[in-house]
């Protein structure tokens, strides 16, 4: 349900933005490839458009660079509706950017330049504080953890947004070359584990988390604490596992003919954030939930049917009318097996 004024609820995405360099052929390494197409991304710049575009309001906060890329990625956000209040440029450090190999199979390997970059400067004096109390859930990564000042930004918005009653949706976007341990990396991601009430991992993510190579439920309760109320697992092409307090489960996903695999993850989130900003009880109705985890697997799988991450995350209507189109095709497919089955008359 929205507002008593019939104004949707607010989702604030925290983090980085950026440019990525996605390849023009994939399974070819950075050097082989005869050329790069430019793809604005970074994960929670990513959710913020896939809410907005499934009709959801969104803000981003952030810093970029005060350079041409900067403002081109400030300029996609307004584009695509995306409330552009919260973004601070740096007139020292470059935008982010970052060149992705895309393997045979979809997957993404990264190559990052940040020496500084803008949105690693972010610092707590310069957050709109104002926009981050305004939001009804507070949505964000790791990779601000990672050095300062943004992670002292990172911590100030994250206790703003608490305070004034938001709900914390926390995916930790593991990005293992931009930190300098993986033993640092697992310390800092899991500093701010027990703040967030919605925890979103990837397979990877867990076995990385947790140091075991077993993908079960007791592996996931692992990263379970006593105030979450949803935690995640997606699983690619398998779907995902969902945990509450209450009930657990997993829902599949659909198969689509993957080319490329970057912003799947930020696709469902943005999906299943829109899906329960303004109705939280969702969280608490296995039928219902599972309703909305079908909604987001749907979501994910359309966006790696595209190049890059936010050209490809979908619409509302594109959503819907990919679910109506899976739901004609598995009651042709049950009605074709029931006919095979058929006795003859």
């Amino acid at each position: 349900m929205a507002s008593s004024t019939g104004e949707k609820g607010l989702i604030v995405s925290f983090g980085e933005m950026l440019i990525d360099f996605v390849p023009t052929v994939s399974g070819v390494s950075l050097s082989e490839s005869p050329g790069f197409l430019k793809a604005p991304g970074g994960a929670p710049a990513n959710v913020a458009i896939a809410v907005s575009r499934l009709g959801g309001r969104a803000a981003f906060v952030g810093k970029l660079g005060d350079d041409d890329f900067g403002h081109m990625l400030a300029g996609i956000l307004r584009k695509n509706g995306v409330n552009d209040q919260g973004i601070n440029f740096d007139k020292g450090a470059r935008t982010a950017l970052a060149f992705v190999t895309l393997r045979s199979d979809g997957e993404r390997e990264f190559m990052f330049y940040r020496n500084p970059s803008a949105d690693m400067l972010l610092r707590p004096d310069e957050l709109n504080l104002e926009l981050i109390r305004s939001a009804k859930v507070f949505h964000y990564g790791s990779i601000s953890l990672i050095t300062e000042p943004c992670r002292s930004a990172h911590m100030k918005a994250m206790e703003v947004a608490k305070e004034a009653g938001a709900l914390l949706s926390y995916d930790p976007n593991l990005r293992e070359p931009l930190w300098p341990s993986p033993e640092e990396a697992r310390t800092q991601i899991m500093s701010i584990w027990d703040k967030a009430d919605i925890i979103k991992v990837s397979d990877v993510e867990l076995e990385f988390l947790t140091e075991n190579k077993t993908m079960d439920d007791k592996t996931a309760m692992s990263l379970w604490h006593p105030n979450l109320k949803l935690l995640l697992v997606t699983l690619g092409e398998k779907g995902c596992t969902y945990f509450t307090k209450n009930f657990h489960g997993s829902v599949e996903t659909y198969l689509v003919d993957a080319v490329d695999t970057t912003g799947a993850g930020d696709s469902f989130v943005g999906a299943l954030l829109k899906q329960i900003v303004d109705d939280q009880s969702v969280l608490k109705d296995e039928a219902r939930l599972r309703k909305v985890l079908r909604f987001a697997n749907a979501c994910g799988a359309i966006t790696t049917t595209k190049k890059g991450a936010i050209p490809a995350l979908p619409t509302d209507s594109e959503a819907l009318s990919f679910l109506k189109d899976k739901k004609k095709r598995q009651t042709y497919l049950k009605f074709s097996k029931l006919c095979c089955t058929a006795p003859p008359c």
